[in-house]
């Protein structure tokens, strides 16, 4: 019949094969993606791949004069460098991109109900993958390091002699000095967990199969882990008189530096609203913000230079202070007030944060609540302190929160200053000494934990004030 369409009598068929070769090119695309990425890892690792692929290169497309160049002078550090920037970017991101391209294409070819569950994890699961292994596993490793590491001087492998015994840890224990065997907790053929005293202080002695793998002839053999278990290394957080010096620093840090910074921000925030020239103000204001720790270090490292009375000062402040016929004061030296110094650095840096934020949340104020209070005789102290603080409560407690979190973990500026010298440390650079010049893993471990404990209690003030404000419920 004219104008009647006339369906083929292969459409039925033409579309599953049209499914299965869709299908088969996302796998084939998956796969080459998962090689190609296997192989840009391997490439980024080694400081010599840019130059053997270049030489690969040039063999293959019958460059000789180029090859022999390369071969003669070798590829120049930054052009190497540039080459595994540029394997980095276009892999990495063109990968990621084709990964969840192919992915998407597969699920969508399931089953409504069947995609539907599956779609989400497809996009998710990658970011709750990458947040496992770089957060929430070095968090259960760093706890588990706290308490196992230089614990007690025992061998990592329990000397093979100790392998027949029925009670590995007794025998251990009764033939080490300064040890005391107490008593089983768990006591298997395979698994012991006893508990000793060591310098009158209770430890836990672990012992556990372990598969280890001879490095000169690659062989796997079976052999017994020794681990010791307790708290030694937070005793030594807690007593050390080093330890009590960063405490009390942190201490002052948290208070000085956190009221420091929302109290000036919260006033500079009330007078800039007042200019002519506010956005201006709030420039210069915020500028040192935008500097990092590090150069914020090295320009109030120049402020607080000092040299003897009979030199010149190139120091800011005692270039003043000998101009006013005083001698020099060694700012970062001199115990009594150098920490105060140092904070002043944190204050000088986090008050923009806190005006642009507070400032923001005064515009926020209805200014018919301003204006009932004025008519209903308040002053100017009055209207500020009981009208627009507690107006405000919840900006200044979200900028309290995260500049208590920012000091707490405060390393960089102690670190470029002073290096913890002249009664300064504090807690995260304290951390960084034992770790990589004493190589106390143990003890740098237990510090990381007891920040994290810290900062957990404020985390939660913070996400419960943001819900009391109508923020991420």
């Amino acid at each position: 019949m004219a104008g009647q369409i006339v369906s083929s009598p292969q459409t039925k068929d033409e579309k599953p094969l049209t499914n299965l070769g869709r299908a088969a090119l996302s796998l084939g695309v998956a796969t080459a993606v998962f090689f190609i990425l296997r192989w840009s890892i391997g490439f980024m690792k080694d400081r010599e791949a840019p130059e053997q692929l270049l030489l690969n290169l040039y063999a293959r497309l019958g460059m000789d004069s180029a090859l022999a160049a390369l071969q003669e002078t070798g590829l120049d550090p930054l052009a190497s460098k540039l080459m595994i920037t540029a394997v980095a970017l276009l892999v990495g991101i063109g990968g990621v991109w084709a990964l969840f391209w192919v992915a998407n294409d597969l699920i969508a070819r399931l089953p409504f109900a069947v995609r539907e569950r599956i779609r989400p994890f497809i996009f998710v699961g990658p970011a709750i993958l990458l947040l496992s292994t770089y957060l929430i596993y070095p968090v259960f490793n760093t706890i588990y390091t706290s308490i196992s590491e230089d614990i007690l001087n025992v061998p990592e492998i329990v000397p093979e002699q100790y392998w027949a015994s029925d009670s590995i840890a007794a025998d251990l224990v009764a033939d080490a000095e300064n040890l005391t065997f107490n008593r089983y907790l768990i006591d298997t053929d395979q698994f012991e967990l006893a508990s000793v005293t060591a310098n009158e202080r209770t430890v836990w002695l672990l012992v556990r199969p372990k598969t280890i793998t001879d490095s000169d002839t690659e062989t796997e053999r079976r052999v017994f882990a020794l681990t010791a278990v307790g708290l030694q290394n937070y005793q030594f957080a807690f007593t050390s008189p080093e330890m009590q010096i960063a405490f009390r620093n942190n201490l002052l840090w948290l208070i000085i530096g956190t009221g420091g910074s929302v109290a000036i921000g919260l006033v500079f925030a009330s007078l800039v609203d007042r200019v002519k020239r506010e956005a201006l103000a709030k420039s210069f204001i915020f500028l040192p913000l935008a500097i990092s720790f590090v150069g914020a270090s090295v320009i109030w490292k120049f402020v607080y230079a000092w040299q003897p009375g009979d030199r010149a000062q190139i120091g800011l402040l005692n270039a003043l202070v000998t101009n006013l016929g005083f001698e020099p004061v060694p700012w970062l030296i001199e115990t009594s007030f150098n920490t105060y110094a140092l904070i002043a650095i944190m204050i000088w840096l986090q008050t923009g944060f806190a005006m642009v934020v507070l400032s923001a949340a005064l515009k926020g104020v209805p200014g018919e609540v301003i204006e009932a209070a004025r008519m209903d005789g308040a002053s100017e102290l009055q209207l500020f302190f009981r009208v627009i603080i507690p107006m405000i409560q919840g900006a200044i407690i979200t900028v309290a929160t995260t500049i208590f979190i920012a000091i707490l973990k405060v390393f960089d500026i102690v670190y470029v200053m002073t290096s913890g010298k002249f009664e300064t440390e504090v807690i995260a650079n304290r951390m960084f000494v034992e770790m990589f010049n004493f190589r106390n893993f143990g003890r740098a471990s237990s510090l990381a934990v007891i920040l994290l404990i810290v900062v957990v209690p404020i985390m939660v003030v913070n996400i419960r004030n943001l819900r009391r404000q109508g923020i991420n419920q």
